[in-house]
């Protein structure tokens, strides 16, 4: 079978699957709960993967993002009564602005002082929301009512399944042909080397700061379905172990892969859900799960395939016909392009 017509049936599979699985008998509204929330979080984490995984920054600070998309998302709505459609990219706006802000440190700092000025803004920003208590309602929260499109209201989760599902493959398009466009190579350049980078004539201040701003435009869109999901928001709900959570589905995904974020925010969104009844148990198992994907698979959990077709390779090497046989060929194949090509 062609590898194009191959990949066509899987990409078909995948997306019959998905508006299939919602329909299943669960006879439980949480299921379709959770595969909402699950959505959500693969928005968030998708961002996130374009500002780590592929422009090399660091933000261990993302949910601070999710809260800017949320709370603007929920006020104009609540206070002004702006329609839903205005209010979400309005979000992803606002979060992208302040994102683009967040980059302009970026341009000076790196490695650990990026690292920590993001933890500082993710730990200072839902402290600054639970203040402003006139605004945001403090510690009480706003309650956000069920998103309305035209004359149609959402509310079950059905629908909303849907609606979260339809942005999530836009988005995952978007950033497909992002990659592949010529702000896509400066990034992974960027990535790679800022030297390098620079001397092939990339604006590394205007790399930076649009990635952050791209990041955080996603996790706005995220923090504003999260918020018409939920039907309330707290300061609470946008703190450091969110952030920890969005940075784990990544590199437990596969870094530099929007499969990867896919991947790792589903795997973790229903992992941790099936064990939410388990008291602290779920912080450990995220815990040796990315310990384990550190160790085993540094390219995440979409790298399995890869790694078996090494692992293959290398047991065609054992039993080969000398160093100019087969496995010779197989094992320079594998050396130069990481899998085995028969």
């Amino acid at each position: 079978m062609p590898k194009w017509l191959g990949s066509y049936w899987v990409t078909a599979g995948v997306a019959i699957l998905a508006l299939l699985l919602p329909l299943l008998p669960t006879g439980s509204s949480y299921f379709s709960y959770m595969l909402n929330l699950t959505i959500i979080y693969c928005i968030a984490a998708l961002g996130l993967n374009l500002l780590i995984g592929i422009a090399g920054q660091i933000s261990l600070g993302h949910a601070a993002f999710m809260a800017i998309g949320a709370y603007s998302s929920s006020l104009l709505i609540t206070k002004l009564h702006v329609p839903f459609l205005v209010a979400l990219p309005a979000a992803a706006i606002c979060s992208g602005a302040i994102g683009f802000l967040m980059g302009l440190p970026a341009t000076r700092l790196h490695g650990p002082y990026l690292a920590l000025a993001t933890i500082s803004f993710g730990t200072a920003l839902p402290e600054m929301l639970s203040r402003w208590e006139s605004v945001t309602g403090g510690h009480a929260g706003i309650i956000v009512p069920k998103p309305q499109i035209g004359p149609l209201i959402l509310r079950s989760d059905l629908s909303l399944y849907y609606l979260n599902l339809v942005i999530l493959v836009f988005l995952m398009w978007f950033a497909a042909n992002l990659l592949r466009s010529r702000y896509g190579r400066s990034w992974q350049s960027l990535r790679e080397s800022e030297t390098a980078a620079q001397s092939m004539g990339v604006n590394l201040s205007l790399a930076k700061t649009s990635a952050f701003a791209l990041s955080a435009v996603y996790a706005g869109i995220a923090g504003s379905l999260y918020a018409h999901l939920v039907g309330f928001i707290s300061p609470v709900d946008f703190n450091a172990f969110m952030s920890s959570q969005l940075l784990a589905m990544i590199v437990v995904g596969g870094l530099a892969s929007i499969g990867g974020s896919i991947t790792g925010a589903a795997a973790l969104t229903l992992l941790l859900a099936l064990l939410s009844r388990s008291r602290g148990w779920s912080l450990i198992v995220e815990g040796v799960l990315v310990i384990v994907t550190v160790w085993f698979l540094p390219g995440g959990l979409v790298s399995i395939g890869r790694s078996l077709l090494q692992w293959r390779a290398r047991g065609r090497s054992r039993g080969g016909h000398g160093p100019a046989g087969p496995a010779s060929a197989v094992r320079k194949e594998v050396s130069r392009h990481g899998i085995a090509r028969s």
